[in-house]
């Protein structure tokens, strides 16, 4: 029966499902089994910008106050600098996955990395907060876009095996390292130069991978290009807006204001929306046969818990060092050095360890490395010395084992789907992890105020950070659990 008169008698009633795309033919050529010059020169410029789009998560945190003054900012309104970054980045990353299938991963890669350089230097010389909110609107876009196509460009660029595990390896030591290097270069930047330089600095890194990629990069795009699903885009888009912005205004106003409660509403009803969407539309933005494979459902699922819980660390032994034990801005952001080190490492050694074990194993091993860390962390006192004595060695094996699972959850979402899918699978991949970053920090302090007495002495608050970590410790738990449940295969082989 021809999908013309299918469709004819479908209408009015719910059309089947949109099966996985099918597998790409296999390539006439060989994939390398080595890094090639090409490769790595293609594999420098990716990691370049996906280190530059991480950094630009956290290098304004130690800078709002500074930037508050300078332009004027009223103290509640400080929080919109990071919540219209977080609001464009997490809410249109699946759209832009979408829109690299359909325009080009490569086109939209470039294209999006100079968009972050434009904003970048919009958002150094800006002059009132109007325009520096519009700047990073505009970053959080550039980075929505640049995430999952650079993501996908890596991934069909590296064939699955050694190079794809080694590839993404880096990439994800490089992200989770730029988000503590962000925290770091923020402070320095800011105190020996100005908080316009944590804008500035991007500005010269995009204009080096807008001129080096169009000539090291081959495009990328499914060799039948795909309809827009514009309602699903729509009502995802709309969803995750909600969801995001209910959670950042929850994190600074209470998990039952007013706004934060009609934003979740909205967000529930815009995803019931477009799950209906999905179900009926003849080339869905998200095909449900894929959500059903394990792999990415339940790969999603961890790489979400991961990123929740090692950023919302970060914030909690912020307010440890600077409120407890009394560290500058610039001191507590250089603690989380060792943190980056250790992060560097495990995405070094994660290859290795997927490769000699599995994915599965990788992502339980991880996770319960960092779980035994991050509770050790509740023994964490008042005095400086004695606590750093714990902290650093603390940071630095917790982050190995953060990465080890990030790795993981990246090969995961991303493995044994087609090339014509690896845009909806990194995009996927991008959503979990940037709305990971947006939800962790405001659950945590959701949990630090709800344990802390009014009267916030830093003995009080010290009491609030560490019920925090237990139940970020939890979580971590609840992580390592995932995988030996829901993702051993039948037969019990690798996975």
């Amino acid at each position: 029966m021809s999908s013309s008169t299918h469709s004819t008698r479908s209408r009015g009633r719910t059309a089947p499902q949109a099966p996985a795309p099918a597998p790409d033919p296999a390539p006439a050529v060989p994939p390398p089994d080595h890094l090639t010059r090409r490769l790595k020169l293609v594999l420098a410029v990716l990691l370049t910008a996906q280190f530059t789009l991480a950094v630009d998560f956290s290098i304004l945190n130690v800078a709002l106050p500074d930037i508050g003054e300078g332009l004027g900012f009223a103290l509640p309104d400080l929080q919109w600098i990071a919540t219209a970054f977080a609001l464009a980045a997490a809410g249109f990353t699946l759209f832009f996955g979408r829109i690299g299938d359909l325009l080009g991963r490569k086109r939209v890669f470039v294209g999006s990395v100079a968009l972050l350089g434009l904003a970048s230097l919009a958002g150094g010389l800006a002059t009132s907060p109007a325009v520096l909110l519009a700047a990073r609107v505009a970053q959080g876009l550039a980075t929505a876009a640049a995430t999952p196509a650079g993501l996908a460009l890596l991934t069909t660029s590296f064939p699955e095996g050694p190079l794809r595990r080694k590839a993404l390896g880096v990439n994800g030591a490089l992200m989770s390292a730029g988000f503590t290097a962000g925290a770091i270069l923020g402070g320095v930047l800011t105190d020996l130069l100005s908080w316009r330089w944590a804008f500035f600095v991007n500005v010269p890194v995009a204009l080096a991978v807008v001129a080096i990629a169009p000539a090291v990069i081959s495009e990328s795009r499914p060799a039948v290009r795909p309809r827009l699903d514009l309602p699903g885009a729509l009502t995802v888009t709309g969803a995750l807006l909600s969801l995001v912005y209910a959670l950042t205004y929850a994190g600074a106003h209470g998990w039952t204001a007013a706004p934060a409660l009609a934003g979740f509403a909205a967000g529930a009803v815009l995803l019931a929306a477009f799950w209906q969407v999905e179900r009926r539309v003849a080339e869905p933005l998200v095909p449900l046969g894929v959500l059903r494979l394990r792999s990415v459902a339940w790969g999603n699922v961890i790489g979400l818990l991961a990123f929740v819980t090692e950023t919302s660390l970060v914030y909690l032994l912020t307010l440890y060092l600077q409120r407890t034990l009394g560290f500058s801005p610039l001191a507590a952001g250089a603690s989380f050095g060792v943190l980056g080190l250790g992060t560097v490492a495990g995405g070094l050694l994660a290859p290795r360890v997927i490769a000699a074990t599995s994915t599965v194993t990788a992502l339980t091993a991880g996770a319960l490395v960092q779980a035994v860390f991050t509770a050790s962390l509740l023994l964490l006192g008042s005095t400086t010395g004695p606590a750093l004595a714990l902290l650093l060695p603390a940071t630095f094996f917790g982050g190995v084992g953060n990465m080890l699972v990030i790795v993981a959850f990246m090969l995961t979402a991303t493995s044994g789907l087609p090339d014509s899918a690896q845009g909806l699978a990194t995009g996927l991949a991008s959503m979990s992890q940037q709305v990971g970053i947006t939800l962790g920090t405001p659950l945590m302090s959701t949990v630090v105020t709800a344990t802390t007495p009014a009267l916030a002495t830093p003995a009080a608050l010290h009491h609030g950070v560490t019920v925090a970590i237990g139940a970020n410790t939890a979580l971590v738990v609840l992580t390592a659990a995932i995988p030996a449940l829901f993702l051993r295969s039948r037969r019990g082989g690798k996975r």
